[in-house]
């Protein structure tokens, strides 16, 4: 008798898309309708007199050059106006940065850029201990940051694995029924070890009459082992809009407490998604996730300092006397250059992706990406979920969109490519999955690099799109919007989509 076991394929995850508004040659609403303006111009003018259509026929070849040409997907013409807006900030000093460390001013340690308008905020948990809260004063937001440990995919059972997936989609799909929440970033940070994780663990546990020989191995082994280790951190910032709250709370500590009774279901519910959620992040450790950003120097010390105050209350305003204030989190000089950030001790690149892969994956296809390597890097997972009522009229004006299109093409004799069919497949399947309670996301996500030496750029650079290849995954560097999307890696509530919707507001 022969036995024989039955082995199932791995479970694979797609079913995401680009959004495409109804537009021809794959522009949007806005670029298809500057395009039907260049040519009834023609048309006019040339109706008109010859003279006429001599002066607007360049202006409309201008028009539709910026329209419809594009760089690596993107338009002409928003890269010419990405381009004026940064030559226009950096003429007039808007892209450097420089702390008044001797002014005697209340804004003179204030974070650069859009970090300008936030504040750090000391709240009671309700449970006896405190947690940070970045407050941003021009919006009103306000954002959480629970820390986390994920359990590794490699050391789990496949059916653990889909199940955490399953619950990570439920958990999204719960937020589009929570009005007050506009985003959720989800950051895996990491960096080569600085050794004192390791020092202090060997030197607190060393004993005091141990052989001479134990001490030197012990002490070979601190000096070499932060060469192969790596300080990994995990983090889930929510950022909430408490004027959105039914109960419309009437000042700043209401909202606080509006925040912090929302925190604790989420919590309870993340910890079903295969991760461990170890706790709301204090001011201190906001403030130093953030000094550590900018200054890679000052890890080790950063850690050591939380390591001493972690689990001992902070004040209200966030600092205490010899811990990490918010004050203490920004960098002495920074400045925007169009394809990297410069700021205390370091170099950064930040890349947003072009492309999410084509074909489904399977649960582990970031692992090479958020894998620790040589430079400290930062990737982030932002998820800005729809209202429930919103997504429903968001998906079938994308099915509106696409058949639209496929109209169009039949009308003028196009034949349909594998794309355009693979892309209304998706959009059919998506708005059919919201009709059976799916939740509908908007997803983007930032990868940022940082080095300690201009010389080591061009490998992390070259490291960091490698890993984003085999993820399978596409990444644009973010021109002229290094700062901003710096920032967007931080625990501090900054979405780069909102902050394009704002200006020049």
């Amino acid at each position: 008798m022969m036995s024989t076991t039955s082995r199932t394929e791995p479970r694979t995850y797609g079913g995401w898309r680009r959004r495409r508004a109804i537009g021809l040659l794959g522009l949007g609403t806005g670029g298809t309708l500057a395009l039907m303006g260049a040519l009834v111009l023609v048309i006019v003018s040339g109706a008109v007199s010859l003279h006429a259509l001599l002066v607007a026929g360049p202006c409309a070849l201008v028009v539709g050059a910026l329209t419809v040409v594009r760089v690596h997907g993107v338009p002409l013409g928003q890269l010419a106006l990405q381009h004026s807006r940064w030559w226009y900030a950096a003429k007039r000093g808007y892209t450097k940065y420089t702390a008044g460390v001797v002014i005697d001013h209340p804004r003179a340690f204030q974070l650069p850029g859009v970090l300008a308008p936030t504040t750090l905020l000391s709240a009671e948990d309700g449970l006896g201990g405190r947690y940070g809260l970045v407050w941003d004063r021009r919006t009103g937001l306000l954002t959480a940051t629970l820390r986390v440990v994920p359990t590794s995919t490699w050391l789990a059972e496949r059916a653990d694995t889909d199940q955490w997936v399953a619950n990570w989609g439920s958990w999204l799909a719960g937020l589009g029924h929570m009005p007050m929440i506009r985003w959720v970033t989800v950051t895996c940070d990491t960096a080569p070890e600085p050794g004192y994780t390791l020092t202090n663990a060997v030197a607190s546990s060393l004993a005091p009459d141990a052989p001479p020989q134990a001490r030197d191995i012990l002490h070979q082994l601190v000096l070499t082992a932060p060469n192969a280790a790596a300080d990994v951190d995990t983090r889930v910032s929510i950022t909430f809009d408490p004027s959105a709250s039914p109960a419309a709370p009437k000042d700043l500590t209401a909202a606080a407490a509006e925040v912090g009774r929302a925190l604790q279901g989420l919590e309870s519910a993340l910890g079903t998604c295969g991760v461990t959620v170890v706790g709301r992040a204090t001011a201190d450790e906001i403030a130093g996730f953030v000094r550590t950003a900018f200054d890679p120097h000052a890890r080790g010390e950063i850690n050591r300092l939380l390591e001493r105050h972690r689990g001992g209350p902070t004040g209200s305003d966030a600092e205490s006397a010899d811990g990490i204030g918010y004050m203490d989190a920004g960098p002495v000089g920074a400045e925007d250059h169009y394809d990297r950030y410069v700021h205390d001790g370091g170099v950064s690149v930040t890349w947003a992706w072009h492309e999410a892969p084509r074909s489904n994956v399977h649960a582990d296809v970031l692992a090479r990406l958020v894998s620790p390597g040589l430079f400290a890097k930062r990737v982030t997972m932002q998820y800005r979920p729809l209202p429930a009522m919103e997504a429903t009229r968001v998906l079938e004006s994308e099915v509106n969109a696409a058949t639209f299109r496929r109209h169009y093409r039949n009308r003028t004799g196009r034949d349909e490519t594998a794309r355009d069919a693979h892309d209304q497949a998706r959009a059919q399947q998506a708005a059919a999955e919201e009709a059976m309670g799916a939740g509908v996301v908007l997803l983007a996500l930032y990868v940022t690099t940082t080095v300690t030496s201009d010389g080591d750029l061009p490998r992390a650079v070259s490291d960091t799109e490698a890993s984003a290849e085999a993820s399978r995954i596409r990444l644009r560097r973010m021109w002229n919007s290094q700062a901003a999307a710096f920032a967007a890696t931080l625990p501090c509530g900054i979405c780069p989509a909102e902050l394009a919707r704002r200006w020049p507001h």
